[in-house]
C-alpha cells in the first residue's frame, strides 16, 4: 500500500539540471536589452557626469557615488536572460553602442563595458547561475562597481593619486553600484515581469508564481 509514511521515507526528486544553452529569444532580448540601456548612457553620459564632476569637486573621489548607471546594463543582462555570458554581452553591447553614438570617452567605453560586464558576470557564476534575487543583484552591481574602478587606476592615472582618494572612490563606486545598479535594475526587472513582457524567460514566471 502506498502510504503518506512510504512519501516521507521515498528519497527525494533530485534537481532537474538547469539548460544553460541560450535560445535565439536570449539573442534577441539580450541585443535589445544592450542597445537600450547605450541609449540610456547617453542621456547618462551628460546628466550622470555632471553629478560626477559636482561631487567630485566637493571632495575629490566622491563622484564615484554617480557612476552606478553606467553598470546596470550587466545587471539586467543577469537577471533576465539567467544564461552564462548574459552580464557581459549586455554590458560590453550597450558600451560600443555609447562609443559609436559618441561620448567624451571613445574606445575606453568599450575597455569599461568588458570589465563592468566581468564583474557583474563573476556574480552570477558564484550563484551557479541559480539565484537572481535582490541580494545577487546588488552583489553583481557591486562587483561592476569594484571592477571599474580597477580599470580607472590605469586608464583615468588613479593609480599615481593618493589612498585616501582611491578608498573613497573605491567606496562610493561599490555603494552606487550596488543601489543604481543592483537594486535599480532588479527592481526593473520585476516590474517588467509584472507587465507580461518577461513571460518567456523564467524572471517572468518567478513573479507570476508569486501573483
Amino acid at each position: 500500500m502506498h502510504t503518506a509514511a512510504s512519501e516521507t521515507s521515498s528519497p527525494s526528486t533530485p534537481r532537474k539540471p538547469r539548460d544553460l544553452r541560450w535560445r535565439v529569444v536570449d539573442i534577441v532580448v539580450a541585443s535589445v536589452i544592450g542597445v537600450a540601456t547605450g541609449l540610456l548612457f547617453l542621456f547618462w553620459n551628460n546628466v550622470g557626469y555632471a553629478w560626477f564632476s559636482a561631487a567630485d569637486a566637493l571632495t575629490p573621489g566622491l563622484g564615484g557615488i554617480a557612476v552606478g548607471i553606467w553598470l546596470i546594463g550587466g545587471v539586467l543582462g543577469g537577471l533576465i536572460i539567467r544564461k552564462p555570458g548574459a552580464a557581459l554581452f549586455v554590458e560590453l553591447l550597450a558600451a560600443i553602442v555609447s562609443a559609436l553614438v559618441g561620448n567624451q570617452w571613445g574606445i575606453e567605453t568599450i575597455y569599461s563595458g568588458v570589465m563592468q560586464g566581468l564583474g557583474a558576470e563573476l556574480v552570477f557564476a558564484v550563484f551557479a547561475y541559480r539565484r537572481f534575487g535582490l541580494l545577487p543583484a546588488m552583489l553583481a552591481g557591486a562587483a561592476a562597481g569594484a571592477a571599474a574602478w580597477t580599470l580607472e587606476l590605469f586608464t583615468s592615472g588613479n593609480l599615481a593619486k593618493s589612498a585616501e582618494f582611491l578608498g573613497l572612490y573605491f567606496t562610493t563606486v561599490v555603494i552606487s553600484g550596488a543601489v543604481l545598479a543592483g537594486l535599480l535594475g532588479w527592481l526593473i526587472v520585476r516590474g517588467l515581469a509584472a507587465t507580461g513582457a518577461l513571460n518567456r524567460f523564467a524572471a517572468g514566471q518567478d513573479v507570476a508564481q508569486r501573483v
